[in-house]
């Protein structure tokens, strides 16, 4: 197998001379289609054995490896010409009930466009991406990273505002949640599938059956309404061995609240919801007249409950603002407290989503059906030395050591401390809580409080400003 990183920086270099691809976004985007086409060739060929009766639903001419092969492949201008007027209008426009493949290919490519004009780079780019075997048990896991270089790359891309979760916050939580086979697990916004991936992983280790990724194609269930990451996702996942990833184009948020019943229900939900963003206009029209709102993670939160079976377990990223935030945040966490047992929120340190975004993040776990009596706080450490994270520094899993240790056996620590549902009612249901086992010098005072603090403080200087300007 060729050197991964070499082929990746070939990609770009020649990607970046195409007058067509206009910045990293574009880039990206014509990257990762070509790879999912690559990776649909290779895997096709483990279908027709594995598959009983398996039809392709791309017709024959259409395929990677009649257009791309090394030998009688296109290029130049009837490269181009092909591809833009023969094998986007055909892959948008396949039938959806030939078989599960037919329905993946033509959501992965309805919103998915080529912008590389020059047939003669376009060419190079195919040669670089065909000397990857995906296949291979090697090259079968090398998308991860590519995966991981696409990830760091979209955050200068741009402009889309997702906040992509950080592997090891992700797989503490999937630990953490523990995952049986069998078990229905959804992500309603999963962007390109780091909770679902790593759930297949969780599983696949803890059992033996020969059945697993077909269980795991009838359990395993994502949603993401953009096109990139549903393509980014869909790719990981048959990466992962299930030949149809459930991975639905939509949004969630835009079916009405009342009508999801019992039916739609699943055992884990696991999420990084998008927060900081808001939703389109009516949106919120979908939720009970008290809950509406725009932001979307609170819009999330309510449907997460409602989405959560009975005994069912969940893990949610969410904002320090949603932990203090009043007027329907209070009434979202009301309701949470009272359907849900919120048995654990987890407090992550400055920076952990650092580069995309300094806002504070919290780890919510929670289970489906008894109220919740006290609350358990962890307040996650920076390690030895560290005063923040960044790129080269990132959160490690083995930082999360601690928390594995003592979720099973807890004790208040001066990281650890619990609050009962009683102090969180007279708090009015503000769950920005800080360790009581700070000393004088040492107290951490929550957002809500330091704004009161700066109100007063305004206040008096005011009225300081307005005394001094009588006695002029």
């Amino acid at each position: 197998m060729s050197n991964l990183s070499a082929n990746i920086k070939s990609i770009r270099d020649v990607m970046r001379r195409d007058t067509g691809v206009d910045g990293d976004a574009q880039r990206i985007s014509q990257m990762v289609w070509m790879i999912f086409l690559k990776i649909f060739s290779d895997k096709e060929l483990n279908w027709k054995d594995e598959i009983d009766g398996y039809r392709s639903p791309i017709p024959e001419k259409f395929k990677w490896s009649n257009w791309a092969g090394e030998k009688g492949g296109l290029s130049g201008d009837e490269l181009i010409e092909f591809i833009n007027n023969e094998l986007f209008p055909t892959l948008k426009s396949i039938e959806g009930g030939l078989n599960e493949q037919s329905s993946i290919v033509r959501s992965v490519f309805e919103d998915t466009y080529n912008y590389m004009k020059n047939g003669a780079l376009f060419r190079q780019v195919i040669t670089e991406i065909n000397k990857i075997d995906f296949n291979l048990t090697a090259g079968s896991h090398v998308f991860n990273d590519i995966y991981e270089n696409i990830l760091k790359e979209l955050q200068s891309a741009g402009s889309s505002g997702e906040y992509y979760t950080p592997r090891a916050v992700t797989q503490f939580m999937v630990d953490v949640i523990n995952p049986n086979l069998g078990e229905s697990i959804l992500d309603p916004a999963c962007g390109t599938g780091g909770f679902l991936t790593c759930s297949i992983d969780n599983v696949k280790l803890k059992t033996k059956d020969e059945n697993v990724n077909r269980i795991l194609e009838s359990t395993i269930n994502g949603v993401e309404k953009k096109p990139l990451p549903h393509l980014l996702c869909t790719t990981n996942l048959m990466l992962h061995d299930l030949s149809i990833p459930s991975i639905k184009r939509d949004n969630l948020l835009s079916k009405p609240f009342n009508n999801w019943t019992e039916n739609d229900q699943f055992d884990i939900i696991l999420s990084n919801p998008p927060f900081g963003g808001l939703e389109e206009d009516g949106t919120e029209s979908n939720f009970p007249i008290g809950y509406r709102t725009k932001e979307t993670a609170d819009l999330f939160m309510l449907l997460i409950i409602r989405l959560l079976k009975e005994n069912g377990r969940a893990a949610v990223v969410l904002p320090d603002g949603f932990l203090y935030g009043e007027g329907i945040r209070t009434k979202i966490k009301e309701e949470l407290l009272s359907k849900c047992n919120l048995h654990t929120i987890v407090r992550l340190p400055h920076g952990v989503f650092n580069p995309y975004t300094n806002i504070n993040t919290n780890l919510l776990f929670f289970d489906r059906g008894a109220q919740t009596e006290y609350v358990w706080y962890y307040e996650h450490p920076y390690p030895e030395n560290q005063k923040s994270y960044n790129k080269t520094r990132p959160i490690n899993i083995k930082e999360f050591d601690a928390e594995k240790s003592w979720w099973t056996n807890r004790i208040e620590t001066e990281n650890a401390w619990k609050v009962s549902i009683s102090d969180i009612k007279k708090r009015n249901y503000n769950l920005d809580i800080s360790s009581p086992y700070y000393g004088e010098d040492d107290i951490q005072l929550s957002s809500v409080e330091i704004i009161q603090k700066l109100e007063k403080s305004f206040d008096a200087s005011q009225k300081l400003l307005s005394a001094l300007k009588l006695d002029m």
